[in-house]
């Protein structure tokens, strides 16, 4: 029923809740500034019908879909904390022929509308579906647009360092792997000149122990949900965005949450979450599952409002 909220635990601000409602309408009825990420992935333009009258995607044209999103976060910013984070996916559209450029639209919109950009992270999807075209290529991937509200806000880089990857056997360092522990071992030209820990064969401290910074190009396979006849926002996606950018036991917003992914990744890495969608059937879903994983990994402590 739109406008309700489908509580799990007895929490304030509709927190571990989703509100089936379009999202610009059930943003109005969280307080400000409670929200410490937010990590979603809108409806695309003209691709789907969610049985909802004037649902987002159904817009006659690309410019009134993307003024929409605009309105909806400018909510989001309302809601979000200072120091709160958010992490947007967005896939693109042809019309006519013609590649619409919508995920950069949306975000240069976005930036000229306060928000700050922060990172382009491309999504590779090494299972995406073969296509038909015979004049453009393939498309395999698609845009995470990582945004904040000021330039001092929360990010624990530590949480989703990767294997370092030089001394490893895909190194494509000049000399590779024979460079650590030799003094000297170090070419006197390029990048590294005059690093004297290196020179002096100490490279362990010139790398972060837990490893090093995430990159920007993340491969992550579609992924598929029983009840939904199409991919769904994927785990392994969600998973970084709410680790870097949420604290523990923090607040996860996703306004369109569709099945429940984002707050089922959100429990699971024990934090808190508030869930929006228009479409009555998906509200249902994600709070089965919701209610499903909660039995399973229950998680009380109170998130800092």
């Amino acid at each position: 029923m739109p406008g309700t909220a489908v509580k799990f635990r007895e929490k304030t601000d509709f927190v571990d809740s989703v509100i089936c409602d379009d999202a610009l309408s059930a943003l109005s009825l969280i307080r400000s500034g409670i929200v410490d990420a937010i990590v979603t992935s809108p409806p695309y333009y003209g691709q789907r019908d969610y049985s909802y009258p004037n649902q987002i995607g159904s817009e006659a044209t690309a410019e009134a879909y993307l003024e929409r999103l605009l309105e909806v976060f400018k909510e989001c910013m309302r809601v979000l904390k200072e120091t709160g984070t958010l992490w947007l996916n967005l896939g693109d559209k042809y019309a006519d022929g013609r590649l619409l450029g919508l995920p950069w639209r949306l975000a240069l919109a976005l930036q000229a509308n306060g928000w700050i950009l922060r990172s382009d992270v491309i999504w590779w999807k090494p299972n995406a579906m073969p296509s038909s075209v015979k004049n453009r290529l393939t498309c395999d991937h698609e845009y995470l647009f990582f945004l904040t509200k000021n330039n001092a806000y929360y990010f624990d880089g530590d949480a989703i360092r990767e294997p370092h990857v030089t001394f490893s056997e895909h190194s494509r360092m000049m000399g590779g792997r024979n460079h650590f522990g030799k003094r000297g071992g170090t070419p006197e030209k390029g990048k590294n000149c005059g690093n004297q820990n290196l020179h002096r064969a100490r490279w362990d401290q010139a790398f972060h122990p837990k490893g090093r910074n995430k990159r920007t190009v993340w491969e992550v396979p579609l992924s598929k949900f029983p009840d939904a006849h199409f991919a769904v926002f994927p785990e392994k996606l969600i998973e970084p965005c709410i680790l870097a950018g949420s604290p523990d036991g923090g607040l996860v917003l996703d306004p369109f949450i569709g099945s429940g992914t984002t707050a089922l990744v959100a429990l699971r890495l024990r934090r808190h979450f508030i869930g929006i969608d228009c479409s009555k059937r998906y509200c249902e879903m994600a709070e089965n599952r919701i209610r499903e994983q909660s039995l399973v990994l229950p998680f009380s402590a109170s998130p800092d409002l």
